[in-house]
């Protein structure tokens, strides 16, 4: 893909309630970055019922909407639309000097990108990660570059694309197990690996355009996730693992992170006692093609305590899943 490319997306959450609750408090994190190759031409974000949204930028410079419902609702949607433009990324070297090594090793001493060395919430160690480590001879045997094109080859030839094989929650231990997961399941382990051998490493929320969908396993109408590896001179590149490509045209980045806890699409409390089922609807298209009809499709059903759920309750439906 030589020219820039435009995409289209919408994303819809819907949740339901078995009886009426009578609030709602959320943050949403789907507005789609608008840096480096990537360029914001249209966002607009809606609900329903209506709220008065404010936004802010965090400290990784991803856009933050949050909004109060505090009036007695039984359904609640959130609706995402954005216009994006991505210019073509630059040619990647086949390899960089082993030297590459000693800035990583100066950066890390110096207390730079801190957050991207170190384990997080869903990218940590366990004696399944090293047993992984282990038969995969992951050391420092290469340039960094060399090492984590190997490793997105790797993850994608060993592990299952599964569907809902994993939950929201998960650690990377359940992936591991199952030689199975989503793509935030890939993520996190390539994050963790990553850092083991001292590269820093951060998850991307964001979207796959179909633009090249016969080269991907990912499933259609869901969010998507990958990996940024921090290389000196090259700055972050993307890796996608559940795909074995790099992040190139087609990969719509909304927010980055440590790990998932630190980017879900929606997060938030309500306050009453109700059975609830979330229904999501993502389509991600070139500007020039024809949008199809699509339909939500329900992605999971929870029960909530009387009183304020946990923010666990909405976190829990937003697994990233393509």
């Amino acid at each position: 893909m030589n020219a820039n490319a435009q995409h289209v997306i919408r994303h819809v959450n819907r949740f339901a309630y078995s009886a009426p609750i009578s609030e709602s408090t959320m943050e949403a994190r789907m507005q789609p970055r608008g840096d480096g190759r990537q360029r914001l031409l249209r966002f607009e974000l809606t609900t329903q019922p209506r709220a008065r949204v404010f936004f802010y930028q965090d400290p990784l410079g991803n856009i933050v909407h949050h909004f109060d419902v505090p009036s007695r609702h039984s359904r609640f949607s959130i609706t995402a639309d954005a216009v994006i433009e991505i210019a073509p990324a630059a040619t990647l070297v086949d390899a960089l000097p082993y030297e590459t090594w000693e800035a990583l090793d100066s950066l890390a001493a110096a207390g730079e990108e801190w957050d991207s060395l170190h384990p997080s919430r869903f990218a940590r160690e366990s004696p399944l990660l090293a047993d992984l480590a282990h038969e995969l001879d992951w050391q420092r045997h290469d340039d960094p570059l060399t090492m984590m094109r190997r490793l997105n080859e790797s993850l994608f030839q060993q592990f299952t694309y599964a569907p809902r094989s994993t939950h929201v929650d998960s650690p990377i231990d359940d992936a591991l197990k199952a030689k199975a997961g989503v793509c935030q399941d890939l993520a996190h382990i390539m994050i963790a690996l990553a850092r083991r051998v001292g590269i820093p490493c951060r998850y991307v929320s964001g979207y796959l355009s179909p633009s090249e969908q016969s080269r991907y396993r990912s499933t259609e109408g869901a969010t998507h996730a990958w990996a940024e590896a921090f290389l000196p001179p090259l700055g972050w590149i993307g890796f996608d693992p559940t795909n074995d490509v790099l992040a190139a045209e087609s990969h719509v980045r909304v927010a980055v992170g440590r790990d998932y806890g630190d980017v879900p699409p929606t997060k938030g409390v309500f306050r009453g006692a109700a059975a609830s089922e979330l229904s999501v609807l993502v389509t991600v298209s070139l500007a020039d093609a024809p949008i199809r009809a699509e339909k939500l499709v329900p992605v999971i059903t929870w029960v909530a305590a009387e009183g304020a759920a946990p923010a666990e309750s909405f976190e829990q439906a937003q697994q990233q899943q393509q």
